[in-house]
């Protein structure tokens, strides 16, 4: 990141339109983050970026339902793939080597944006999900540390599983905010969190939470599968750029 204050400009833009859209449908403030970041920053340095406000606002959402003791209980294996993978593939993204890193993240955006746009939903049943937790949560963490996107295949798994709406979004709080610590640890291990990405990420937090209360504003007044259409088909277009962009 170089000493001009365009970069902050950039980050501040992104974060207050990334937190806009958690505010609205409740999730989706890393995926699109790192998304359009990727576009001004280096993954590794974009990747750095989102820590802090996605630390915070996971973490907030994790705690604020209805008893994340036991979706702990219940989730540990999965949580613990997550981080294995996580450390495991975050070299993917600390060196981009020959651009995979964005290229790894365009697929990641296509893949998560054609499953939105689609309304495919998937069910698991409950004897498999002793098995299946912890091999996700494996999968989970080698998309993470490779482009620094948390939601494949996690979020589609959490769906399937039968958990209620409430239980829904605190598992997401719980799987985004082990996904950014582990995030997180990898980046520190491989070099690519410095002091001065983490006082950027802090500073990257405010207009993350103002975007999260403007969000619950504009929810009132549109539909969120109208808006989460949208955010798929935006998501759909930023991956396709991506892809295109490193195999052109």
């Amino acid at each position: 990141m170089d000493g001009s204050i365009l970069p902050w400009l950039v980050a501040g833009l992104v974060f207050l339109l990334a937190g806009l859209i958690k505010g609205v449908i409740g999730m989706g403030l890393p995926t699109f983050a790192m998304g359009l970041l990727s576009l001004a920053f280096a993954p590794v340095e974009a990747a750095a970026l989102l820590v802090v406000p996605s630390l915070v606002t996971n973490a907030w959402q994790l705690i604020a339902g209805p008893d994340w003791r036991a979706l702990v209980r219940r989730l540990w294996s999965m949580m613990a793939g997550v981080v294995v993978g996580t450390l495991l593939a975050t070299d993917v993204l600390a060196s981009d080597m020959g651009g995979v890193g964005r290229l790894a993240l365009g697929v990641a955006l296509l893949t998560y944006a054609a499953i939105g746009l689609s309304g495919a939903r998937f069910t698991l049943a409950a004897g498999r999900e002793a098995w299946a937790s912890p091999l996700v949560g494996i999968a989970t963490g080698l998309v993470t540390g490779a482009t620094g996107v948390f939601v494949l295949p996690a979020v589609p798994y959490l769906q399937a599983i039968g958990l209620d709406k409430d239980d829904l979004v605190q598992a997401l709080g719980l799987s985004f905010t082990v996904s950014t610590l582990a995030l997180a640890g990898g980046l520190l291990q491989g070099g690519g969190y410095s002091g001065a990405s983490a006082a950027m990420s802090l500073a990257c937090l405010a207009p993350a939470l103002a975007g999260m209360a403007l969000g619950q504003v504009v929810r009132r007044h549109i539909t969120p599968t109208t808006f989460r259409r949208l955010f798929f088909a935006g998501l759909f277009l930023l991956g396709a750029y991506l892809v295109g962009r490193q195999i052109a």
